[in-house]
Formats: C-alpha cells, structure tokens, sequence
C-alpha cells in the first residue's frame, strides 16, 4: 500500500487532506481513484490507512479507515555525521541510509574533504537532501522522516558530541591505532530494547588526518575499524549503520 507524510494540520479527526506534489502523485502518477487506499502519517504521532473520497486539481480529500501504531522505528536511534563527499554521494547515503533506518544526517566538512562547499547553494542543497530522504522514508515504510542537519565545521560537529548517548568514529587506519572492531566499541552485552542515541561518524574519501582522530578521542569519542578492507566513504556509512541496527536487536541481533 503507498504511503505518504503529510502536515500534522492536514490530519482531521475523522479526514485527511493531501496536497502538493504528493497530491499529483496520487493523481497522475499512481493514477488512483475514489475508493483507493493508502497510508499517511505525520511523522511525529498519527498514522492511519485512509479510502480516497475525492480528486481535485492541486489536492485529495480521504476519510480514515484505521489508526495505526507507529511500530516501523529503530529501537536505537542512530545519526549519520557525514563527511562532505563528491559528487551525488551524499545522496546516495541519505537515501539507503534512510531505507536502513538512520534517525538523522550531519553533513560535515573536515580537513581532508575535496568537494569545493559553497554555502549559497546550501538552501537549496537541504532542501533537495529533504526530499530525498521524505521518498525514501515513505518506499521503507518508516514511520518518521530523517531530518538533514546543515552543514557543520569539524569543530562544530565536535560540540555536539554531548547530545549523545555513544559516538563512534570510523576510521580505516586499524592496525595502526587504537582502534578496535565496532562490536566491541559498542560493548558487550548492550541492551537492545534500552533507548539509546548514537552518532556514528564518517570520513570523507580522503578519510580522517590523525590530529582530527586525536581530537575526537579527547572528546571523549570512540574510535572503531570496519574491518581489514577499505571502504568508500558512502559503503562505510551504510556498514556502520547496518551494524549498529543489528546490534541493537533491529535485524535480530544480540
């Protein structure tokens, strides 16, 4: 069954109302007719299936059919701190990594990125990085939609850290440092029905220098390796998270 988000004001006791772009695809994409249904939430409490009453230009009126609980979330939420990557790869990290199941993305820019920032087009950029991930929440079927942070400095990224609950940076050079594998970064026997907010941090291609990984270890950050291969900097985001949702229980770890 399609789904969409839509305002949490769109949202009737007993109606709702879909417009803009979601309200076309309905329409002239998916074609649908009175008497179809589909799914809506407002990404925050309410979710229900709803029969479309009617199709008009610009909007579509459906009457609620059934509430439903809002069970399709990660029992950990877990945020992507990305280092800027060329081309459409951040693309590619909001969008798999919302499928997987990421709370949030942190854009960053740290010392070894390459992609040339500029910050007028950021609006534009967000907003782009937004749609992206509202699409791609609706095909998983999630029951929120990922926020996508501005772009932050390295520093301004480090003043974050206090907001969580455990942060891991990934970092390749391994046999080299401190470094240790995620599994037992995240520690042994964590309870996988405890709330917990994680930040799991990922380099741009050029990955970290070592006075960025010395600065995040004074902040009090974990530093883990993803194993003896190297990984592209969008493969090692979508590794990360898919670690880290098995081991809270997620994909039926632990």
């Amino acid at each position: 069954m399609q789904r969409y988000f839509i305002d949490a004001a769109s949202f009737g006791a007993h109606t709702v109302t879909i417009s803009g772009n979601d309200a076309h695809h309905i329409a002239r994409v998916m074609r649908m007719k009175p008497g179809d249904r589909i799914i809506v939430s407002d990404g925050e409490s309410r979710e229900a299936i709803v029969e479309i009453a009617e199709l008009a230009t610009g909007e579509v009126a459906a009457e609620i059919v059934e509430l439903r609980s809002m069970t399709n979330e990660p029992a950990w939420q877990v945020f992507i701190a990305q280092g800027l990557p060329k081309g459409d790869k951040m693309e590619i990290v909001i969008q798999k990594g919302t499928e997987i199941g990421a709370a949030g993305f942190i854009p960053f820019q740290s010392e070894r990125v390459v992609v040339q920032y500029d910050a007028k087009k950021e609006g534009k950029r967000l907003e782009r990085w937004q749609r992206i991930a509202k699409e791609a929440a609706e095909q998983a079927h999630r029951s929120m939609i990922p926020q996508i942070h501005p772009v932050l400095s390295w520093s301004a990224l480090l003043g974050e850290v206090a907001g969580y609950d455990l942060i891991v940076l990934c970092y390749e050079k391994e046999s080299e440092s401190p470094s240790r594998g995620l599994r037992e970064v995240i520690g042994p026997g964590s309870d996988p029905g405890s709330p917990r907010k994680v930040l799991l941090i990922v380099g741009p291609e050029g990955g970290f220098s070592e006075r960025e990984v010395a600065e995040a270890e004074a902040c009090g950050i974990r530093i883990a390796g993803l194993g003896k291969r190297i990984l592209r900097t969008e493969t090692a985001a979508m590794v990360g998270l898919t670690c880290l949702m098995y081991e809270s229980g997620e994909m039926g770890g632990l």
